[in-house]
């Protein structure tokens, strides 16, 4: 399908001849990155805004990344339990990292899931292997995704624009804190 590289025009020129099953290459191929965490999601999202406009691209890119996310806690969740307390013995220091996943639940997967080069399929595994709760994961990923994928389109989806008018990364910043904001008071909520 790919080549080793992976470049944007290429993507773009994929989706379109795919046009004709309307938008599910644009929600499979971040659906795809979930489960193979060696594809590029930042091109996939920058040519769905490129191949389908900014909103469309965002929905359909925000669609399969968290469908994709909630599989694979899914999977987590129901295979990692017994190699979870295995890890839990084996390394103790993960003990803590569980524990701080499981008590500050929402903020953590929140942050991480806004920033595009996070390890989301760590933070995917090890959300499934602890005991948060999944409307907690669901929440934190849907909308932790939603930031990240709404910035990379605002900017991606016309990247002359985001040269000549610079306020749009000021805007993708302060989009960023009211969401951690509002992340604060959902996990407030929860606990």
């Amino acid at each position: 399908m790919f080549s080793g590289d992976f470049n944007l025009e290429e993507i773009k020129e994929l989706l379109h001849r795919y046009s004709q099953f309307g938008p599910l290459p644009g929600i499979l191929l971040p659906f795809l990155e979930a489960l193979l965490p060696v594809l590029p999601l930042v091109v996939f999202v920058v040519a769905n805004a490129a191949a389908y406009g900014m909103w469309l691209g965002f929905l359909y890119s925000w669609i399969g990344v968290t469908l994709g996310a909630l599989l694979v806690f899914s999977l987590a969740r129901r295979f990692g339990n017994r190699y979870g307390a295995r890890i839990r013995a084996r390394f103790p220091k993960s003990e803590k990292f569980f524990a701080y996943i499981e008590r500050k639940g929402f903020t953590p997967i929140f942050i991480l899931a806004c920033f595009p080069f996070s390890p989301s399929a760590l933070v995917n595994i090890a959300s499934g292997m602890s005991r948060i709760p999944f409307h907690t994961f669901m929440t934190a990923i849907g909308l932790g995704k939603a930031v990240m994928i709404f910035i990379l389109s605002f900017l991606g989806h016309d990247l002359q624009a985001m040269a000549d008018d610079p306020w749009r990364i000021v805007l993708a910043i302060s989009i960023i804190g009211l969401m951690w904001l509002g992340g604060r008071k959902l996990e407030g909520r929860y606990q």
